[in-house]
C-alpha cells in the first residue's frame, strides 16, 4: 500500500474531501459554461484521481466502500420519485435494443482481444471472462465470473487496477459525447434538443438552468430521506430473503436461476420496488420535492470515488497490457453501439447510456443521465443495466469456458 498524506482510515478527512470536492464540482459546472460541458461528473472524477495520483488521498479506503454500500443505494429512489411511468416504459423498450448492441460489442471486443494477447498474459482465458461479464453488467459480474474461474489473486488485483484506470477514461468520454458538434451533427439528439430549447438564459451554464432554485420545506426532506430509507431497507431485506430461499447453484434449473438473478439482485428489486410504490401512491410522490437535489448530491460523491482506485504508478507497472485489453473491450462496446446506432437511427443519448451501463452498471448510467439533465431516461437506464446483472454472468461463463480450449 503505498503511503499517503491522507490514510485510509483518516474518516473524517476523506469523507470532508469527498463532500467538499463534490459540492466545488456542482459549483464550477453551474457557474461557468465551459465546466457546463465537460460536466460536474468529469470534474469530480478528474479531481479525485489527480488527488490520488499525488499521493493526497488513497487509492482504496472504508469510506470508499460505504458510499458503494450506503449513498448509491438511497440515491437511487430519490432521483425516482417524480418518474413519468408512461416514459419509463417507452424508452425502456428502445434502450434494450441500443443495451444489446452494446453487450454484442462487449463480446465481439473481448474475442479480438484475447486473441491478440493470449500468449502474453497469464491465466488470460479466465481473466478475459471476468471483463467480458463485467462490460455487460458492470462489476457485480466481474465478481461472480472470478469466484467461477478462480484466477490468482495477484492477477486478479492487477486486472482491477486496468479495470479501474479504464472505466475512469471511458466515463469522461461518456460525458464528453453527447456535447461535441460532430456526434450531434450526425446522431438524433431528442432529450438534449429539449434542454436546448426549454433554455432561457442562452449564456447561462446549462445545468444552472436545469438546477434552479425550488420551494423545499423541511417536511418535503423528512418525506424524502425516510422514504428512500424505507424502500431500500425494505428491498434488501427481501432480496437476502430471495436469494436465500432460491437456490442458485450449479444443479438447480436455469428457471430458478433466472429467479434468483430477478428477486435476489437488491438494486434490481430497489428499482421494480420503487416503480411500484410510485404507481400505487402517485400522489403522494408527486408531492415531494427535494428528492431528486438530494439524491443527485449523493451521486456526485460517487463520482468522486469512481476517480480515487486510478493509480496511474500502479497501472504502469503491475497492468499495461492489461489496460490494452480492458480499452478494446470498451472501445469495442461504445463503437458497436454507435455504428448500428447510425445505421437504426438510435438516439445519441440512448447510445451512450446504454455503452455506460455495460460497462459501470446502472449506477454510473443512471449518474450521467442526472449529471446531463436527462431527467425522463434516469428510470429506464436503471431498469435496463440491471440486465446486464442477469445476462454478464452468462456471457462470462460462455466465454471462459471457450478461451480454456486454447
Amino acid at each position: 500500500m503505498i503511503n499517503t498524506i491522507v490514510q485510509s482510515d483518516d474518516t473524517w478527512m476523506l469523507w470532508g474531501i469527498l463532500a467538499v470536492w463534490a459540492s466545488i464540482s456542482i459549483f464550477l459546472e453551474q457557474k461557468y459554461k465551459w465546466a457546463s460541458v465537460l460536466s460536474g461528473a468529469v470534474i469530480a472524477l478528474l479531481g479525485a484521481l489527480i488527488l490520488s495520483n499525488l499521493n493526497i488521498i488513497p487509492t482504496e479506503s472504508p469510506v470508499y466502500d460505504a458510499v458503494w454500500t450506503y449513498l448509491v443505494p438511497l440515491a437511487i429512489p430519490l432521483l425516482l420519485f417524480n418518474i413519468n411511468m408512461r416514459e419509463l416504459f417507452q424508452e425502456s423498450k428502445k434502450l434494450i435494443l441500443t443495451f444489446l448492441i452494446c453487450a454484442t460489442g462487449t463480446v465481439i471486443g473481448s474475442s479480438i482481444g484475447f486473441f491478440l494477447l493470449k500468449d502474453h498474459i497469464p491465466e488470460f482465458a479466465k481473466l478475459s471472462a471476468a471483463i467480458a461479464a463485467s462490460y455487460v453488467g458492470g462489476g457485480v459480474n466481474f465478481a461472480a465470473v472470478t469466484a467461477r474461474f478462480e484466477p490468482s489473486s495477484e492477477m486478479v488485483s492487477a486486472t482491477v487496477v486496468a479495470d479501474n484506470m479504464v472505466m475512469a477514461a471511458m466515463f469522461a468520454l461518456f460525458m464528453l459525447i453527447p456535447s461535441l458538434l460532430f456526434f450531434k451533427k450526425r446522431f438524433n439528439t431528442p432529450h438534449i434538443d429539449e434542454l436546448e430549447r426549454g433554455r432561457v438564459n442562452k449564456g447561462e451554464a446549462l445545468a444552472s438552468e436545469y438546477w434552479r432554485r425550488k420551494e423545499i420545506s423541511l417536511k418535503d426532506v423528512a418525506a424524502s430521506v425516510g422514504t428512500s430509507f424505507f424502500l431500500v431497507v425494505l428491498s434488501f431485506k427481501l432480496a437476502e430473503f430471495f436469494d436465500r430461499v432460491i437456490p442458485s447453484d450449479e444443479n438447480t434449473s436455469g428457471i430458478v436461476v433466472f429467479l434468483n438473478g430477478m428477486l435476489g439482485e437488491k438494486y434490481l428489486l430497489l428499482s421494480t420496488l420503487t416503480f411500484l410504490f410510485i404507481y400505487l401512491f402517485p400522489n403522494y410522490f408527486n408531492k415531494i420535492k427535494g428528492g431528486q437535489e438530494l439524491g443527485t448530491y449523493l451521486i456526485y460523491i460517487f463520482f468522486v470515488v469512481i476517480g480515487a482506485p486510478a493509480s496511474i504508478p500502479l497501472i504502469i507497472e503491475k497492468a499495461p497490457l492489461l489496460i490494452l485489453f480492458v480499452s478494446i473491450v470498451g472501445l469495442f462496446n461504445l463503437g458497436t453501439g454507435l455504428l448500428f446506432g447510425k445505421l437504426f437511427k438510435l438516439d445519441l443519448e440512448h447510445i451512450v447510456l446504454a455503452s455506460n451501463a455495460t460497462v459501470g452498471g446502472p449506477t454510473t448510467a443512471s449518474a450521467m443521465a442526472i449529471a446531463k439533465g436527462w431527467r425522463n431516461l434516469v428510470g429506464p437506464i436503471l431498469v435496463v443495466g440491471t440486465l446486464g446483472y442477469i445476462i454478464g454472468n452468462y456471457i462470462g461463463f460462455l466465454l471462459g469456458h471457450w478461451f480454456l480450449t486454447f
